[in-house]
């Protein structure tokens, strides 16, 4: 695959049976691909999937892996995880979002080294409003609250970095709520560029030939 390509879906001609096969073979394909789908919420099963594949791939080989987000809804601390996972990879991660990305999804995208959006793609920058909450005992809510506050500001000051945005601004965003559209979200620093005919794929900073040499991580590979 050359770099400036964006996978978007994989031949499935001949492919027949139920739902849940046809998607687990539509997963295959797009593995096979260098694609993981980030679809749905961000929660334990879909994080520890992610995590899993983008480990997976980055030790089968040199080329980007596109990860493909539409994902309104997800906790901080979830995000923080998949974050730390994306920035760890030796290999580039581009995102390609379409549908929905809001919450701790948003982190996601920024944080990946190139960023696209379909046109009608709608980004929501706010903190989780859903999910169950653990119940916490009236004598540890002090520090519960000091852990929700930290995530919130671990999550605002990588956003802020990779959208080139005031950490402050990031944080008022989050609590007050944004929502924008996909030129909007390039504009904010979110995304690099919005996908549409004829659209101008740039290189990926770190790709073969770049000159990233031993400056680039090492990211999850076995030990030679």
């Amino acid at each position: 695959m050359r770099e400036h390509e964006w996978p978007l879906t994989p031949d499935l001609a001949g492919l027949s049976g139920s739902p849940s096969a046809l998607s687990d073979v539509l997963g295959q394909r797009l593995f096979e691909q260098r694609v993981v789908l980030l679809h749905g919420p961000l929660n334990d099963l879909s994080v520890t999937r992610a995590s899993a594949e983008l480990m997976t791939l980055d030790a089968d080989g040199d080329d980007p892996v596109t990860l493909r987000v539409d994902c309104g809804e997800g906790g901080l601390a979830h995000a923080l995880t998949l974050m730390d996972v994306v920035e760890l990879m030796g290999v580039p991660v581009r995102a390609f979002c379409l549908g929905q990305v809001g919450e701790g999804a948003v982190g996601v995208v920024a944080v990946c080294a190139r960023r696209a959006a379909l046109p009608n793609t709608r980004f929501t920058l706010r903190e989780p409003v859903s999910g169950a909450v653990a119940p916490v005992h009236v004598r540890n809510v002090a520090q519960w609250a000091e852990l929700r506050a930290d995530e919130r500001d671990r999550f605002c000051t990588r956003v802020a970095v990779a959208a080139g945005r005031a950490v402050d601004e990031v944080r008022d965003d989050l609590v007050r709520g944004r929502f924008l559209g996909a030129d909007e979200a390039v504009r904010y620093g979110l995304v690099d560029e919005v996908c549409g005919p004829g659209a101008d794929i740039k290189k990926l900073p770190g790709a073969p030939g770049g000159g990233g040499g031993a400056d680039q991580p090492m990211g999850f590979r076995p030990l030679r």
